[in-house]
């Protein structure tokens, strides 16, 4: 086996990056990655680039590049597969520090579930499975943003890129012998399409936990509060907890106090958040009571109870015959939410819908059984 370079290359300057980003353009792929903190903002803050293309694992320093421009047309040119693993938050922090996505995209973590490595597999797991390498771990709670970064900090990082473009090249053999290797794009597309959609803050009250408990006036608060929430949170570059948590805007909806008074007497808006944040939230509970009728919102759907269990035992009995018959785990075909999803659309209009996850090459392969599966189940019962 040819040795796979492995020491980390420090880039902190923008003409070093700028020739390289020339160079990487002209590769069909690159091991993408980042280390970055959050513990104290609610946007995450980049630490680290680490870049991986066969020859050398680039560590490239985002405190001490000013051009980002050559990463930006790297990131976004089209001949070239970004190769990322779990990448989600990794996408946040291109959006906060670049203002783009790497495009195309290639989840390794994807890859490895459809190649039969199993469900969310963690990057050291896929990379013993598939290479039989030990990636130590103990740096991954590190301080990202000191200067300078540890020797162990840097191997650290050098080796979360320095094998994923022989895995890449694995997972792709695997993927077209087994014709999943669109699945695999799709997928890492829609990771694209979610992390480009803009919030929709006067939807965001529908995630918390126990809405469903309260009534329309109520929902009417507690929208206007989540809201004010998402909005204070990212203007101020702070955790949506460090202003109020979930329980405690939950509390203020159902209650809603007059006044200062009454609101110091929930528990669950802490003291500090009542001095800091207590003119507001009542300027939005005051807001939210003056709203008409009309425009407050609808009710929730309660979680399904024991009459729609049978529905949900049948659904899943048969999203898991498809994963069995393909030798793939569940979870990767269908969502917990998917399946309840398909359950309300009959309860709410008398018809079968599929979420929209399963339209696209899930359709053929499993969601169209469920839809039969489901029909079936209306006519005959439980089996």
């Amino acid at each position: 086996m040819t040795q796979i370079p492995t020491a980390p290359i420090w880039i902190d300057r923008d003409a070093e990056l700028a020739e390289l980003c020339r160079r990487w353009r002209g590769q069909g792929a690159i091991a993408v990655d980042t280390e970055f903190m959050r513990s104290e903002t609610f946007y995450p803050i980049a630490g680290l680039l680490q870049i991986g293309d066969g020859r050398g694992c680039y560590l490239i320093d985002p405190l001490a590049i000013d051009d980002l421009e050559p990463l930006r047309a790297l990131f976004g040119d089209p001949g070239v597969t970004k190769v990322l693993h779990a990448c989600s938050e990794d996408l946040e922090v291109f959006q906060r520090w670049l203002g783009v996505l790497p495009d195309p995209l290639f989840d390794t973590q994807i890859a490895a579930a459809f190649a039969g490595l199993g469900f969310s597999v963690g990057y050291a797991n896929m990379v013993n499975a598939v290479l039989g390498i030990e990636i130590p771990k103990g740096e991954t709670r590190s301080d990202w943003l000191q200067r300078p970064l540890s020797v162990a900090q840097k191997s650290y990082a050098a080796l979360d890129v320095a094998h994923m473009l022989v895995i890449y090249g694995k997972l792709l053999q695997t993927l077209r012998e087994s014709d999943r290797l669109s699945w695999v794009k799709e997928d890492s597309a829609e990771l694209l399409v979610n992390a480009r959609r803009e919030p929709d803050f006067q939807q965001a009250y529908l995630k918390v936990g126990s809405a469903w408990k309260l009534r329309r006036p109520e929902l009417a608060v507690l929208r206007r509060l989540v809201a004010w929430r998402e909005r204070e949170a990212r203007d101020r570059d702070r955790p949506r907890n460090r202003l109020i948590k979930e329980n405690g805007l939950w509390e203020l909806a159902r209650r809603q106090p007059t006044d200062l008074a009454q609101l110091k007497k929930l528990k669950e808006v802490p003291a500090h958040t009542q001095a800091e944040e207590g003119e507001a939230l009542m300027a939005e509970i005051r807001a939210a009571q003056e709203e008409s009728s009309e425009h407050w919102p609808e009710l929730i759907d309660p979680p399904l109870g024991r009459a729609e269990a049978p529905m949900m035992k049948a659904l899943k009995r048969r999203g898991r015959e498809v994963a069995e018959a393909l030798a793939l785990p569940p979870e990767l075909l269908v969502r917990k939410r998917e399946y309840e999803a398909i359950v309300r659309s009959w309860l709410n209009a008398g018809q079968f819908d599929l979420p929209e996850r399963l339209t696209g090459w899930r359709y053929p392969v499993v969601g169209q059984p469920l839809l039969e599966a489901a029909e079936q189940f209306t006519q005959e019962g439980p089996v």
